[in-house]
């Protein structure tokens, strides 16, 4: 039986580990690279870097703190934010990522998945999707890019299902409408795309509680969770969301206080 993976994302701005709601109005939640040897000792199952700057910024992510972090954690680590190009796919593996995440890139040039997919391998790359409520759409959401300040007038199941065929190994989904707010994952969200989709999927943005993360896996058929907020103010500890976990019926890995 696969274990479900709860997983530490560091939102990353300035070289600082930050969060906020909806991506804005940033509290800065400290150092990255030590927020990472803390979680990978304290039973996270993977740490996801996010750079939620870069791509807004147009430059390229931070490779030395990327480089300083991967050295101080034990479990697998994701990077992303400024990815454009196969380049930037091997920098960042080389720095120590062991996937990478594309968002922006992959929605302007959908051949960015397909190229990294052949060359790295699947296991390697993770389409990220910033989903915001929208009626209009089929599946009611839309993509959106830039950390969610564009709208691309995209639907996220379809762009999911595209991902997937072009290669994409994994897809870290995330609802725009429910990111800080911590009442909960989009359930509704994650289990369109879970039951359309081949590949696994992380739910993010909403995590309040481990409830909230038992319900997602349970309810809408996550393979991973993914929190920030709940971890980095110590609302919530990995331990006990995999407490909580393990007591309705979802195996984990290592859930040692």
């Amino acid at each position: 039986m696969l274990s479900t993976r709860v997983i530490a994302c560091l939102d990353v701005h300035e070289g600082r580990t930050v969060k906020g709601i909806n991506f804005v109005d940033l509290k800065d939640a400290g150092d990255p690279v030590e927020q990472a040897n803390l979680y990978s000792k304290t039973g996270a199952d993977e740490i996801c870097f996010l750079d939620i700057s870069a791509t807004h910024e147009k430059r390229k992510t931070m490779f030395d703190v990327i480089s300083k972090t991967a050295e101080s954690c034990f479990v697998p680590l994701t990077v992303g934010g400024g990815v454009n190009n196969l380049e930037d796919f091997s920098q960042l593996l080389k720095c120590g990522a062991d996937k990478v995440s594309v968002n922006t890139a992959a929605v302007s040039n959908p051949n960015i998945i397909r190229q990294s997919s052949d060359k790295f391998g699947n296991q390697c790359v993770v389409l990220a999707i910033d989903a915001i409520e929208n009626k209009v759409m089929p599946c009611g959401y839309e993509v959106t890019t830039h950390g969610g300040r564009k709208r691309t007038n995209v639907d996220v199941l379809n762009w999911a299902s595209q991902g997937v065929k072009n290669g994409a190994g994994e897809i870290l989904l995330t609802s725009m409408n429910a990111d800080g707010m911590k009442t909960g994952y989009n359930l509704h969200l994650t289990k369109i795309i879970s039951e359309n989709v081949s590949v696994p999927i992380i739910a993010s943005g909403g995590a309040g509680n481990p409830r909230d993360m038992v319900d997602v896996v349970l309810k809408s058929g996550a393979s991973a969770v993914l929190a920030a907020s709940i971890f980095h103010f110590g609302i919530h500890s990995i331990f006990s969301v995999k407490k909580e976990m393990l007591k309705n019926g979802i195996h984990v890995r290592d859930c040692e206080n």
